[in-house]
């Protein structure tokens, strides 16, 4: 069953409270979605470590082929500095 984009950022938020979040379906079809997540927590992290938080927020819904969510494409930071 696919994921809404609530309770995908809803996880996401769980995990990053302060985070700006967008979630975006790219085909229409609640089944491939895209992410840019920027949060503090990010901060000194490489982009596979802040991947590797992003999916552990989800909690299994991305695991096998049989996770509730098929595709993620991931855009992460840390807030700029101004």
């Amino acid at each position: 069953m696919p994921m809404e984009a609530q309770e995908i950022e809803g996880l996401i938020r769980d995990a990053f409270p302060t985070a700006t979040i967008q979630i975006n379906d790219l085909a229409g079809d609640n089944n491939h979605w895209a992410a840019t997540i920027i949060a503090e927590e990010f901060r000194g992290k490489n982009r596979v470590q802040q991947h590797q938080m992003v999916y552990a927020a989800l909690k299994g819904k991305m695991d096998g082929p049989n996770g509730e969510l098929h595709a993620l494409a991931l855009q992460t930071s840390a807030p700029k500095d101004e």
